[in-house]
């Protein structure tokens, strides 16, 4: 089975032609994986929300997320200044390419009901923003650990210049969109 890594590169010698690269440099490549979750509301329920999530999310990534906090005070929230709100981590290099291995292989198809991505996930600038409802699809997570279950958002970071682009170069690396 190939992995995202060579499929990037064969990405290049499909999209040359089609869209007249002279370089590889000018072709589309990944450029980073951001995967975060808000916690904000799992905090007034539970103190130990942000642990729970921080340690399951480091176990999905294999790497330790950061806490983030409210930027401003929202009284009807019930949010202050510096009050943590949800944990992102981002990914680069071998991590990145091991979690986009392991999401379009393994998660991706454990997903209840899935009929591919819709292609609206790809924005303008050419980055892919996918939500997850549950943290559980993801095999580090034990059948023990589903009373508390979350959601997160993995965006995949491209250096496409269209959306058209970047749908063609998402399809090329087997992100699975619908028909």
């Amino acid at each position: 089975m190939e992995t995202v890594k060579q499929k990037e590169k064969k990405a290049f010698s499909t999209l040359k032609t089609k869209h007249g690269y002279k370089n590889v440099m000018a072709a589309p490549h990944l450029v980073k994986v951001v995967v975060s979750s808000g916690t904000g509301s799992g905090l007034k329920r539970n103190k130990d929300h942000n642990k729970l999530v921080i340690d399951r999310l480091s176990k999905i990534t294999g790497q330790k997320p950061a806490t983030k906090s409210a930027k401003k005070s929202i009284a009807s929230f019930k949010i202050r200044l510096g009050d943590p709100v949800g944990v992102m981590v981002t990914l680069r290099g071998a991590r990145m390419y091991g979690f986009l291995d392991k999401l379009i292989n393994v998660a991706i198809p454990r997903t209840k009901d899935f009929r591919g991505l819709d292609k609206k996930i790809v924005d303008n600038i050419g980055n892919l923003t996918m939500s997850i409802k549950e943290h559980t699809i993801f095999p580090e997570t034990g059948d023990e650990e589903l009373k508390d279950v979350f959601g997160l958002a993995v965006t995949i970071v491209t250096t496409a210049k269209t959306k058209a682009e970047a749908t063609e170069f998402f399809e090329l690396l087997g992100i699975p969109f619908k028909k």
